[in-house]
C-alpha cells in the first residue's frame, strides 16, 4: 500500500486537458449506457478483490484539469492473471505494479487490463491527468462560485478514478486533496488531522494557495459512493450521535457527529432540513444496528440527483437547499441508506430494491415514530399511488434490465417499500424487525442479494416464504381486486375477485374487510387464494360500506362490479 506522494511528485504529470430524487437534470444527457457484457452490469467473480484505493488528486478552482494518483490494493486468486479497471476519457501517464514500471498494459474502451504475476496480493498504481467527461462536476456553485463535486451513481467513478465500477466489490480508501485553500473539502471517512499547506513541488492545475486535506476510512464501501467535495462552505454542527455504539478511540467521545456543509449564502435556507437529522442516526441506529462509518456530513453539493447517499457524505441538490425547500423527507432517505445500500449492498444492480426500497421503507419509519402512524400511513397511500400511476408495473422488482438508469424507477423505490411494509405486516413487528436486524448484522460491510434477505426472514419466522418473495418481487404487477355485494336471508354476502390481466400473477394475499353500517362495524381478514373469496357479514344492510384494507398494508387497486 504506497501513501505517500512519492509517485505524484515524480514530475510524470504534464499539463493536458483532455476530453427528485432520480430524475436527471433538464437538458443534462444521461451518462454511458452499459452493454449486458459490461463490468458495470454483470456480478463479477474474476478471481481479483479490490482491497483498498489510495486515491491522491489536485483539483483546480472550478472548470480545468486534473491530476492524479490512485494506488489499488489487489488480492488475486491462482487464476487470475490481470487486474480489469474500469477508467476512461482521462489520459494515462504511467501505470506501475508493486513499485515498478508495469509492463504490457492496455488501455482501450474504458478498460484498463494490467498483468499480474506472482504472489496474491499486489499494488497497481495509476497516474493520470485531463478533464473529466461525468463522475468528478467541475465548475461553479448556484451562486456562481468555484466547486468540484463527485457524482458517481451508478457506474460513473470510472471517469475520475480506475476502479472495478460494480456494487459487488468494495474496499476501503484514503484520499489526499490537494484544493484552493480558501476551500472546505469533504470525503469519505474520518479526517486524519487538520488540512496543511500544500508543498510547493506538488504540481497542481494552475498556480495558487492550496491547502491538503487527508481522510480515509476504516470499513469498505461501494465504488459508487467514494466521493470529494469542494467550495467555499460553512460546517456546522447538529448534533452528536450513536453515542456509545462505538470504542471512542474511533469516534469523538463514542459519538458520531453530525454535520452540514452548505454554501455560506444558502446556511439560512437549507440548515432547517437538517434540524433532525442526529435524531435520524439515533433511531436507525436502535432500530437497526450501529452506524457503520465515523461521521455523517450532509453536504450541499452538485449532483444530479435529489441526494445522493454517498458512505458518510451525502451530497445533496444544491438548487433545492438554495432556495429554501423542504427536503426533510430526502434527509431521512438517504441516511436510512447508510445502514442500507451502503453498508449492506446490493451485490447486482437487478437487486437495487435493498438499497432504495430499503431507504424509501426506512425513511418513512421515521417519521412514523417521531409524527405518528398517520404519516406512515400517507406516505404509503402516496407510494402506492405513484406506483400505480407509472409505466412500470409492467416489470417485476428484480429486474435484469441493463439501463442502468431506468432501474430508478417505482419498482425499486415505491414498489419496493411498500413490499417491505407488506412483509412487516405477513410476519408481525417482532419477527419483522428481529429479521431486519440480524440481516444487516450478517452482511454489514458487504454485499447481499434478495435470497439473502428471504433466508434471514425464514430463519427468524420459521415459514416459507418463497410465494411471498416470488410473487411481489420475481413477477411483475400488482393484485386488482373486484368488490361484489348482495342482500341475503344471512346477511350481506361480500364477493373478492382478482381480476388482474394475464402479465401479472393471482397473488395469495389477506386482504382486510371492513364493513360499515348504522349499527356497527366488522372486520373480516381473508385469504385470497387465486381467482377469489366470499364472506357473509352477518346483520349488515345492503347498502353498508365496504372498505378494502382499511389500515393500507396491501398494494393493490379496487375495481367494483358493476
Amino acid at each position: 500500500m504506497i501513501r505517500s506522494s512519492a509517485l505524484f511528485l515524480s514530475g510524470a504529470l504534464l499539463a493536458a486537458p483532455l476530453s427528485a430524487q432520480v430524475a436527471a437534470l433538464p437538458g443534462e444527457p444521461d451518462p454511458i449506457e452499459a452493454g449486458l457484457d459490461s463490468p458495470a452490469v454483470r456480478y463479477l467473480d474474476d478471481g481479483v478483490d479490490v482491497l483498498h484505493y489510495d486515491i491522491e488528486i489536485a483539483l483546480p478552482r472550478g472548470a480545468g484539469t486534473i491530476r492524479g494518483r490512485t494506488a489499488i490494493d489487489v488480492a488475486r486468486d491462482g487464476e487470475a492473471s490481470e487486474v480489469v479497471l474500469d477508467f476512461t476519457g482521462l489520459r494515462i501517464d504511467e501505470v506501475q505494479v508493486d513499485g515498478a514500471p508495469a509492463t504490457g498494459w492496455t488501455h482501450v474502451d474504458g478498460l484498463l487490463v494490467v498483468p499480474l504475476s506472482g504472489g496474491d496480493r499486489h499494488t497497481v498504481t495509476t497516474v493520470y491527468s485531463g478533464t473529466p467527461d461525468d463522475g468528478l462536476i467541475l465548475g461553479e456553485t448556484v451562486h456562481g462560485q468555484p466547486s468540484a463535486f463527485v457524482d458517481n451513481w451508478p457506474n460513473r467513478t470510472r471517469f475520475w478514478v480506475p476502479s472495478v465500477d460494480h456494487p459487488s466489490d468494495k474496499a476501503t480508501a484514503r484520499f489526499t486533496i490537494h484544493a484552493p485553500a480558501e476551500w472546505m473539502v469533504v470525503a469519505n471517512g474520518a479526517l486524519v488531522g487538520p488540512p496543511t499547506a500544500t508543498p510547493a513541488e506538488v504540481p497542481g492545475p494552475e498556480v495558487g494557495e492550496r491547502r491538503t486535506w487527508v481522510y480515509e476510512t476504516r470499513v469498505p464501501h461501494p465504488s459508487y459512493t467514494l466521493v470529494v467535495g469542494g467550495a467555499e462552505m460553512v460546517v456546522d454542527t447538529v448534533g452528536l450521535a450513536a453515542c456509545g455504539s462505538a470504542p471512542a478511540s474511533e469516534r469523538d467521545d463514542g459519538c458520531v457527529a453530525v454535520t452540514t456543509w452548505l454554501f455560506p449564502e444558502s446556511v439560512e435556507s437549507g440548515s432547517p432540513s437538517f434540524r433532525r437529522a442526529a435524531e435520524m442516526v439515533d433511531y436507525f441506529t436502535e432500530l437497526v444496528g450501529e452506524y457503520p462509518y465515523e461521521k455523517l456530513a450532509n453536504v450541499q453539493s452538485a449532483t444530479r440527483f435529489g441526494g445522493m447517499e454517498n458512505s458518510s457524505a451525502i451530497f445533496y441538490s444544491q438548487g433545492a437547499l438554495a432556495a429554501g425547500a423542504n427536503i426533510e423527507g430526502t434527509v431521512s432517505h438517504e441516511i436510512a441508506h447508510q445502514w442500507f445500500g451502503d453498508s449492506v449492498t446490493e451485490a447486482a444492480w437487478s437487486h437495487l430494491w435493498l438499497s432504495e426500497g430499503f431507504a424509501t421503507y426506512f425513511g418513512a419509519l421515521f417519521f412514523e415514530q417521531a409524527d405518528g402512524p398517520e404519516a406512515m400511513r400517507a406516505s404509503m397511500m402516496s407510494a402506492a399511488n405513484a406506483y400505480l400511476a407509472s409505466g412500470d408495473t409492467a416489470r417485476p422488482v428484480i429486474d435484469d434490465r441493463t439501463d442502468l438508469f431506468g432501474l430508478l424507477n417505482r419498482n425499486s423505490y415505491q414498489k419496493g417499500g411498500l413490499v417491505l411494509h407488506m412483509l412487516r405486516r405477513e410476519l408481525g413487528d417482532a419477527h419483522f424487525f428481529e429479521g431486519v436486524r440480524r440481516y444487516y448484522a450478517r452482511h454489514r460491510d458487504g454485499t447481499a442479494l434478495t435470497a439473502d434477505l428471504q433466508a434471514v426472514m425464514e430463519e427468524v419466522s420459521g415459514r416459507s416464504l418463497d410465494t411471498f418473495f416470488e410473487q411481489w418481487l420475481e413477477r411483475p404487477g400488482y393484485p386488482v381486486i373486484r368488490v361484489e355485494t348482495s342482500a341475503s336471508a344471512e346477511g350481506l354476502r361480500v364477493g373478492l375477485a382478482q381480476v388482474q390481466g394475464d402479465y401479472a400473477p393471482r397473488f395469495e394475499i389477506p386482504v382486510d374487510v371492513q364493513v360499515a353500517w348504522d349499527g356497527g362495524t366488522v372486520r373480516r381478514t381473508v385469504q385470497l387464494d387465486g381467482s377469489g373469496a366470499e364472506i357473509v357479514v352477518e346483520g349488515a344492510p345492503a347498502d353498508a360500506q365496504v372498505v378494502l384494507d382499511p389500515d393500507g398494508w396491501l398494494l393493490h387497486r379496487r375495481a367494483d362490479a358493476g
